[in-house]
Order: C-alpha cells, then sequence, then structure tokens
C-alpha cells in the first residue's frame, strides 16, 4: 500500500461498484482505512461479505451490498440500502467493468451487450442514483466526488478490443460531460485511465489467442500496474481540497509509456 499523505477522507461516505475485486476492492479497503464509511457494491455476495468483515476487523466501516448494475431494480435497491445505513454518499467510484475482447467479424453480440450495459449503461445507472446526494453535498460546500475508471483504451486502438475500447471510449467523453453539468456544482468528476494492469478482467477472455496476446504484455511489462495503484490515486484525487479537480489521470507502467 501507497504512503501517499491523504486527507479529508475521513467522515466521507463512499459508494464503490465492482467492489468483490480487483481496483474496486482496493480502493474500498484504502477508502475505509483512511476514515471513510464504504458501501460495497457487486454481484458476488460471500466475495464482499468476506472484504466487509476484513475491513470491520482493520477497524473501519465497510457495508457489503449485492448488486447488478445492468439491473435498474437492484441499483435503485442498492441506493436505499447504503442511505439507510450511511445517509447519503459523498463519494461515487464507478469500477465495475468487464473486459470481453473478441474481432468483430466473430458476431459476439451477446458480448456487445454485456460490455456495453455493465461498462456505459451500468455506470450511468449508478451516477442516476446517487446523482441527488453528491449535489447537495456540493451544495452544502462539503466535498462531492464522481470518479469513473475508465482506460487507455478509450485514445488507443487494439486490434480486438474494439467494442470493450469503444465502451470506454464513451465513458471518458460522459465524464467530460458530466464535469461541465456538476462542476458549476461543486461536484468534481475524475477520469481516470490506466494502462496495463493485473486485475481479473484478463481471466474473463474466452480468444485463446488474445488471452495469449495479454499474457504476453504481462511477460513484456512485468512491473505492470497493481489494482492497489490505481486505489492510490482514487483515495489522492479525492481527497484534494473542494476546490481543486484532478479532472483527468492517465496512468501507465513506466515501461509501456
Amino acid at each position: 500500500m501507497s504512503t501517499t499523505a491523504y486527507g479529508n477522507l475521513a467522515g466521507r461516505t463512499a459508494v464503490v461498484t465492482g467492489a468483490a475485486s480487483g481496483m474496486g476492492e482496493a480502493t474500498a479497503r484504502l477508502l475505509a482505512a483512511r476514515g471513510a464509511k464504504v458501501a460495497l457494491l457487486a454481484r458476488r455476495t460471500e466475495r464482499l461479505d468476506a472484504l466487509a468483515g476484513k475491513i470491520a476487523a482493520d477497524g473501519g466501516r465497510a457495508l457489503a451490498v449485492t448488486v447488478d448494475v445492468t439491473d435498474e431494480a437492484s441499483v435503485r435497491a442498492a441506493a436505499g440500502q447504503v442511505r439507510d445505513a450511511y445517509g447519503p454518499a459523498d463519494l461515487v467510484v464507478n469500477a465495475a467493468g468487464v473486459m470481453l475482447p473478441n474481432p468483430i467479424d466473430a458476431g459476439r453480440s451477446d458480448e456487445w451487450a454485456r460490455m456495453v450495459d455493465t461498462n456505459l449503461t451500468g455506470a450511468l445507472r449508478i451516477i442516476d442514483a446517487f446523482r441527488d446526494d453528491l449535489l447537495a453535498a456540493g451544495a452544502e460546500g462539503r466535498p462531492a466526488d464522481l470518479v469513473n475508471v475508465s482506460s487507455i483504451g478509450a485514445h488507443l486502438t487494439f486490434p480486438g478490443y474494439a467494442v470493450y475500447s469503444a465502451t470506454k471510449a464513451a465513458l471518458t467523453h460522459l465524464s467530460a460531460s458530466l464535469r461541465a453539468e456538476f462542476g458549476p456544482r461543486r461536484v468534481r468528476v475524475t477520469n481516470i485511465e490506466p494502462g496495463l494492469t493485473d486485475t481479473e478482467l484478463g481471466g474473463h477472455i474466452d480468444n485463446a489467442e488474445l488471452s495469449a496476446q495479454l499474457d504476453g504484455m504481462f511477460q513484456a511489462f512485468p512491473e505492470a500496474l497493481t489494482s492497489d495503484d490505481i486505489a492510490d490515486l482514487i483515495a489522492y484525487v479525492t481527497s484534494r481540497p473542494a476546490h481543486v479537480n484532478l479532472r483527468q489521470v492517465i496512468v501507465l507502467p513506466t515501461g509501456q509509456a
């Protein structure tokens, strides 16, 4: 874990999607360690319960909330659970995502729909569910943060990753547009675009060639980013003074850069 100094996180109420693993899990752990009350949102109940237990054992506060971001009713119910337990949120991290690469001519419309519904529409559902909370915090002069975890794929082209990259490009542009709407109302919007990061995402690939290609990238860049690196950035940007918005963070392994 990083030794970066963070301020202004104690007492915050954070919502982290994708909290069952990877960047979401690491972010939830770090925010809780720095004094935030953290709602852990993801589909895998057992993992969420285990993480909530670990955070509590370390002296933090965490609420496990099983949710499917592709289901509107599930998201609404989750938002209600969070407010009942912790009150309105003032820090929301959209870290849920799936990466299912295949060439377009494979015709995998099932994967296209899943990526769009999770990576883009799922993020929108979470934003909509907690929008009023964030705007109320901003109106009261308190820190209010929306963090969207996008990807360097929003800017670069990788054969086989067209739809995944398109969803991330859309999320990046959504962040910019929301910043124009929310910034004047004192809600910060930060878009984070990691490069090669060691998470579970690669394990979902069902294309042997692309899976081997990704493995080769990790061999070529053995010092890839970790989930803790991304958590460190999220904790840093959300703990700046309320008038400071680090709007866009592109983070790559030094070798890949």
